[in-house]
């Protein structure tokens, strides 16, 4: 069975929102693998769960712009 492997790059941002958040890079992993998708002007926003990613396909990795938690 081929896996999907999900290289992420994490701006600024999305670092701090990481740590301040206590989310790891496989929670992101899966928002993107399984999360509801939802188109936006640059990008998407996965959510799962209580967990939402706002990131942007380039090349091949996930430009990961912030990390959400959602009430």
């Amino acid at each position: 069975m081929l896996t999907l492997e999900i290289k992420l790059k994490l701006i600024k941002h999305a670092k701090e929102q990481m740590i301040n958040r206590r989310i790891e890079k496989e929670q992101i992993k899966n928002v993107i693998k399984i999360g509801a998708k939802i188109k936006q002007t640059d990008g998407f926003l996965s959510c799962y769960g209580y967990i939402a990613i706002a990131w942007k396909k380039v090349g091949n990795y996930y430009k990961i712009k912030t990390v959400m938690v959602r009430d």
